[in-house]
């Protein structure tokens, strides 16, 4: 959701980082942005409702290029509002102690309303409608000779999640950072420290890192951190380096990163399969699975956890699980798991499907697994993530980041790690080492079948042009392919908001089809696989009424594709592999529509990348 950024140097002025490094979040969604920095004469703060460039419009208006580098520390952030209106009011940092002390925060302060009416009665003013004032003022109450002190008094007051970067006038030159729930990652160069929610808005600076851990307290200087516990205990934290380079965050001469992520999807897949696949034995090599065969054979019954795309995905792998292992396995909705009550027990499996390896619900699902004794993996994109660390196996994506939040290349990592997972599991039960190989060499060709899809980019695009007026459409598909239609009909929602939904095929005439008109487009999946011709039978519906259809179809099935208005190409394929291309086909067609649209593709409206708050 929202960014935070620190930077603390004794070379540097704060200002460019802390604005470059903003930009680097822009990715997350957000309404509004604000700077706070520090000098020997004091506090400055400016903040500003839209975009980073206006914030960086006004500080060119109101800090002189000559005072800059007076600047030696600050801290900046971006707002994705929860408590309060998008003003410059409401907008991060906060204030408290006359000025002399400023704080930015991600999260919730969940009991702000009993802390903010305390604090009124010893006669605190407040300036914002936000539940993270609260936690400045409150700060402030303590701050007196020890600031990581005031911080950790304040901090144990609170229920609710928080990541915060706080200094004050009292202490210059110290920064303290702390984390509940929302990232927190610090990196470390040569007389200067950089805080950031998301490694994008370091690694311009060092790859070197350290990952805080939810109760981590950590007191930040220009020369190194010192960590500690909300008792002040100091604690050890390793020292990680950021795995890619600048050039992973940046758009490469793509007109968006969206449309950057889905060209590098084909190389994401070659890393997610690289050193996978065993060609002797028919299966996957999942090391960080960390589980034996015997452990594998004694599993009765798999839970998938997610949310939004990555649910989607959970629903593919239902289909592989249960064809290829003959599990019983269950997608669900991670905010809904926790409050459900599941029945959970010890031969049951757990598999938490997050991108970014920080979204709350999926976590709080994660924990309560745990504490049931299920035995409990993570499948996540992002190295040294909170679910990653928390559960402590399963198996990174290693697709590189993602920076547009309509999610893309991580999808289509989570299936193929998913397949892989199906087949080692297969063959701990009754997938024979023939059928494995078999799926072997069917995983191994989704690259280039990918590659296959991207290269029809302008064909789709000219498909889109002709239904990118439309203000409603459906997708539509059967078996495997039905969380493939939910997931097309998410990017079209996305990022051409525009209402579109996805059904299973045979639903659609049990009640949505009194809505097709010659109007409302539908988008149908019609790989050539089991079920294409049910699906098919209720194209022919569609058209019925009038509805155009534009058809997903397999190469040189031309039966399919004549009764269908519009034709996407996608390769020949197993039914395995088929919900990998087909929605390759499908992001293309929704950002070609957001595009013809004039819609803010990678900063979608009221959309955040990572979602941290329940």
């Amino acid at each position: 959701m929202c960014g935070i950024v620190g930077f603390s140097s004794r070379r540097h002025s704060a200002v460019g980082p802390l604005v470059n490094g903003l930009r680097r979040l822009e990715y997350r969604g957000y309404d509004s942005a604000g700077v706070a920095l520090q000098s020997d004469g004091g506090i400055r703060v400016y903040k500003q409702t839209g975009k980073v460039g206006e914030l960086e419009k006004l500080l060119k208006e109101k800090l002189p290029a000559a005072e800059r580098d007076a600047f030696k520390m600050g801290i900046a952030h971006t707002r994705w509002a929860t408590h309060g209106l998008p003003t410059a009011a409401n907008a991060h940092p906060h204030v408290a102690d006359g000025g002399r002390l400023a704080l930015v925060h991600n999260g919730i302060i969940e009991n702000y309303a009993a802390l903010r009416a305390g604090l009124e009665k010893r006669g605190v003013a407040f300036a914002s409608q936000t539940d993270t004032e609260v936690l400045a003022h409150l700060i402030a109450q303590f701050d007196k000779d020890d600031f990581l002190s005031a911080v950790t008094q304040a901090l144990k007051q609170v229920e609710g999640t928080y990541g915060i970067a706080v200094m004050s006038m009292r202490h210059p030159g110290e920064m303290v950072v702390a984390r509940k729930g929302s990232p927190l990652v610090i990196g470390i160069g040569e007389h200067e420290t950089v805080v950031a929610s998301d490694v994008s808005a370091i690694v311009a600076h060092t790859r070197q890192v350290i990952y805080l851990k939810d109760g981590d307290v950590a007191l930040v200087t220009p020369d190194g951190v010192n960590v500690y516990t909300l008792d002040n205990a100091p604690v050890s934290r390793d020292v990680q380096e950021i795995e890619f380079d600048l050039g992973a965050v940046e758009k490469g001469g793509f007109d968006h990163f969206m449309l950057k992520e889905i060209h590098e999807q084909p190389e994401a897949l070659r890393n997610t399969i690289r050193g996978r696949l065993d060609k002797t034995d028919g299966t996957a090599i999942l090391s960080g699975l960390n589980l034996t065969p015997r452990e594998l054979a004694a599993v009765r019954r798999l839970v998938i956890v997610g949310c939004g795309t990555s649910l989607h995905a959970g629903m593919v792998g239902k289909h592989y699980f249960e064809s290829l292992a003959d599990i019983p396995t269950s997608p669900e909705q991670a905010a809904e798991f926790r409050y459900s009550n599941p029945i959970i027990s010890p031969d049951d499996w757990v598999i938490a499907l997050s991108q970014s390896g920080e979204t709350a619900d999926t976590l709080a699902a994660v924990r309560e697994s745990m504490r049931k004794g299920a035995l409990v993996s993570g499948l996540c994109n992002v190295v040294g993530s909170t679910i990653a660390r928390e559960v402590g196996r399963g198996v990174y994506l290693h697709a590189g980041p993602e920076i547009s939040v309509a999610s893309t290349k991580a999808f289509t990592a989570q299936v193929t790690a998913l397949l892989m997972t199906a087949l080692k599991l297969g063959r701990t039960r009754r997938l024979s080492r023939e059928e494995g190989l078999r799926l072997v060499a069917e995983i191994e060709r989704i690259p280039d079948l990918v590659g296959a899809v991207v290269a029809r980019s302008n064909e789709i695009a000219a498909i889109a042009e002709k239904r990118c007026k439309a203000e409603d459409m459906f997708f539509i598909g059967r078996g495997v392919l039905y969380p493939t239609a939910l997931e097309g009909a998410l990017k079209v929602k996305e990022i051409a908001y525009l209402h579109a939904e996805g059904y299973q095929a045979a639903e659609l005439k049990h009640g949505p089809i009194a809505l097709l008109t010659e109007k409302t487009p539908v988008v149908a999946l019609l790989a050539d696989i089991p079920g294409k011709e049910k699906t098919v039978g209720n194209v022919q519906e569609c058209r019925a009424r009038n509805a155009p259809v534009v058809g997903v179809v397999t190469e040189g099935d031309e039966e399919a594709a004549s009764h269908v208005d519009d034709a996407i190409f996608v390769p020949r394929t197993s039914e395995w592999v088929a919900p990998i291309v087909s929605v390759v086909a499908l992001q293309l067609f929704a950002y070609h529509v957001a595009r013809l649209r004039g819609c803010e593709i990678d900063q979608p409206r009221n959309l955040a990348k990572s979602v941290t708050v329940e």
